[in-house]
């Protein structure tokens, strides 16, 4: 434990060394958040939206592209390192499976979040549309979600759904279209919540830590390690990022954070405790989901605005006032998850 607490200070003291000449080097780039006027999924403009996000216009994005580089990068090393000096490393399924299925979606849900504020960025001017078209985003993130599930089945073995309090439920081939709609909702949550300054980057701080304890729990030591190295270098992105930030996730850290926080949750085994940890994350995106519902079957908006920090913005609470409030509940579902997840050990 030591050691990782060693680790996590490395990363998180590397992070913060590099991130002031990182947002200089976005300024210099114009990788900045544009102002513009959005549209939802009904193609109907969304005035309450660009309202409160205006002023954010000019921030540079892209803030999660370092943290995916140095947590990529220092992870085979540290894993060396502890090789070299006799460092025990245990681990619960093949080593380097996991390590694959860990940076492949850390890295490829990054790119294709990557490609994403490119358009938004340097093509939106030209084209007259924000981003990748809703319908190829999600083609893509499904096809990688796939890639990653199939592998989690194959290579990991990885194919029982654990009930807590109830039992295990055996899948089969049937989990890898679970674990797809996991990936996939869990990668497009965080992408909803990251709307506040320090909101979606917090709550995740808070999540890591829940699963560091529950992969240490098990000596799952590459999973611990790269756990800390990525919490290491998003303490040090979140000093950033608090209000008023000077520096956003982007779409880059924003799908590959969401979607590797649930092969985390999947690898442990604790799709349930998941929902429970992220479940600020899981109420964001259900509020999104019933708005659009709303809007599909009933011809109206359920809500004036959403997700549901938006909502409470349109209520006249303060964008810090809304992020404190849910770190805290953050907080208390994390213990509440952990609660869970040691109550009811499962064999993995």
């Amino acid at each position: 434990m030591g050691f990782l607490l060693g680790v996590l200070l490395f990363s998180w003291l590397l992070s913060s060394i590099l991130y002031i000449p990182f947002i200089q080097l976005l300024y210099r780039w114009r990788f900045q958040r544009l102002r513009q006027k959005t549209r939802d999924a009904f193609d109907q403009r969304t005035p309450i939206f660009d309202k409160f996000h205006k002023n954010k216009a000019g921030t540079p994005v892209g803030g999660g592209l370092l943290i995916i580089a140095i947590t990529t990068i220092l992870f085979p090393l540290v894993l060396l390192l502890m090789k070299y000096f006799w460092i025990p490393i245990t681990a619960v399924y093949p080593m380097r499976s996991e390590i694959k299925i860990i940076l492949f979606s850390f890295v490829s849900f990054g790119l294709l979040g990557l490609l994403d504020d490119v358009k938004k960025t340097f093509v939106w001017a030209n084209t007259g549309f924000f981003g990748l078209r809703l319908r190829h985003k999600l083609l893509l993130e499904v096809l990688l979600a796939v890639v990653v599930s199939f592998w989690m089945v194959h290579e990991l073995k990885i194919d029982i759904f654990y009930i807590p309090f109830v039992g295990v439920i055996q899948m089969g081939l049937w989990y890898i279209p679970f674990a797809t709609l996991v990936i996939i909702a869990f990668a497009n949550a965080f992408n909803i919540t990251d709307g506040l300054d320090g909101l979606a980057s917090g709550i995740l701080m808070i999540a890591l830590v829940a699963f560091w304890f529950i992969s240490a729990s098990i000596l799952d030591t590459p999973l611990s390690v790269f756990i800390v190295l990525w919490l290491g270098a998003l303490i040090a992105f979140l000093y950033f990022n608090v209000f008023p930030a000077r520096i956003f996730l982007g779409d880059v850290g924003a799908l590959s954070f969401g979607a590797t926080l649930a092969v985390v949750g999947l690898i442990l085994g604790k799709a349930p405790v998941l929902a429970v940890i992220g479940a600020i994350f899981v109420l964001e995106v259900a509020s999104s989901l019933v708005q659009l519902l709303s809007r599909k079957f009933l011809g109206r908006k359920l809500f004036a605005a959403a997700p549901l920090h938006l909502w409470l913005q349109y209520k006249g609470w303060s964008e810090p006032k809304i992020v404190m409030r849910f770190w805290v509940l953050s907080i208390v579902f994390a213990i509440f998850g952990l609660m869970i997840a040691f109550l009811t050990r499962q064999p993995m």
